[in-house]
């Protein structure tokens, strides 16, 4: 049996509402929540990033798994806000953890799929029995350019998955993947925003690719719809994923639990791995669980997990998804906002 053996998450404290926003660029707020189906977004405070925030999600993985940190072998830190260009996050995880020096790192990128990445290599280290425990991290503090429509989502958030072939408290079923070469999503050398292609990441990027992969696993498993209790689809907004969960044939009560973005906002690599963890928050034993992840330039990568009898035993070892979504919020006005995610520039 392989599988996950523990898991955490870490949000920032600091939100801003869509109002917020829209009320600086003179935007209709209505129109954005309503097609969006975004409220809030979480904001890092100046002393956060991926690697901080990473951290925080691991040491909750940890405490679940209760394992020694010297028995993981490998942890692979995916994100698109990394913050160094030259120099890997994973060691400054692994060094925090006391995992190091017998460990192998990688920093991982593959826009908001390089959180999945990371699990899915973790998973088959252990399975191939090249190491015990391997950790698999999805991360990320993400920009949006002022005034564009990534501004009402881009969010900061982190998810962590120790998997492991002992103690396993979600086990792992079945993988499978959708690649191709689709441009909707870029980021060049040296730009500070990304930029993207409107309408045309929807339905030929997102829904193409979540579609796909989510179809290829259901057809590779012989399962259908309605023999899978939980379904988690990557959440660039609120309205993507329920879109998508539909044309798969679930239902709410399936993806419900694992839709964050309405008060998160889209939380990049850490998107659909915190899905993941908040549907774990959840799940009953003998539950089955379908992950779905999209990253654009593009691809899907999709997971069937099912609970084990472990999984209500270590669950309250961290705190819960939910609760440090909802508690210790504090709002923050626009000039605030720009201010921690440094979008006032002085001029060189």
């Amino acid at each position: 049996m392989v599988g996950i053996v523990g898991y955490g998450t870490q949000i920032p404290r600091y939100r801003i509402k869509v109002e917020e926003i829209a009320k600086v660029w003179g935007a209709d707020a209505p129109a954005y929540k309503k097609g969006l189906n975004l409220n809030e977004k979480s904001v890092p405070a100046p002393d956060e990033d991926c690697a901080t925030l990473a951290v925080n999600a691991a040491r909750k993985a940890l405490n679940r798994a209760d394992i020694d940190p010297m028995d993981i072998g490998a942890v692979y830190v995916g994100s698109e806000s990394h913050p160094y260009a030259v120099k890997p996050t994973g060691t400054i995880v692994s060094e925090a953890l006391g995992i190091c020096p017998k460990v192998h790192t990688a920093d991982l990128e593959f826009a908001c799929k390089a959180g999945t990445e990371g699990i899915f290599i973790a998973l088959n280290l252990v399975k191939a029995g090249a190491v015990k425990f391997a950790m698999g991290i999805g991360a990320d503090t993400s920009q949006g350019a002022p005034g564009d429509a990534l501004e009402y989502s881009a969010a900061a958030g982190a998810a962590a998955f120790l998997v492991g072939g002992e103690n396993v408290i979600a086990k792992l079923m079945e993988t499978d993947c959708f690649m191709t070469d689709t441009p909707d999503f870029w980021r060049r050398e040296h730009a500070h925003y990304p930029e993207h292609g409107g309408r045309f990441t929807g339905a030929p990027a997102y829904e193409k690719h979540v579609l796909g992969a989510g179809r290829a696993i259901l057809e590779k498993s012989g399962l259908k719809p309605e023999d899978i209790q939980y379904v988690v689809l990557h959440q660039p907004n609120g309205k993507f994923p329920v879109t998508a969960a539909r044309k798969l044939g679930f239902q709410e009560p399936q993806y419900r639990p694992g839709l964050l973005s309405p008060t998160l906002g889209n939380t990049y690599s850490g998107s659909s791995p915190m899905g993941l963890a908040a549907t774990l928050d959840e799940a009953k034993p003998g539950d089955l669980i379908m992950l779905v992840s999209y990253g654009s330039g593009a691809g899907s990568d999709a997971f069937i997990f099912q609970a084990t009898e472990r999984l209500p035993q270590v669950r309250n070892q961290a705190p819960l998804l939910r609760k440090q979504l909802d508690q210790h919020k504090i709002y923050i006005e626009y000039g605030t906002y720009a201010k921690f995610r440094r979008k006032i520039l002085k001029p060189e």
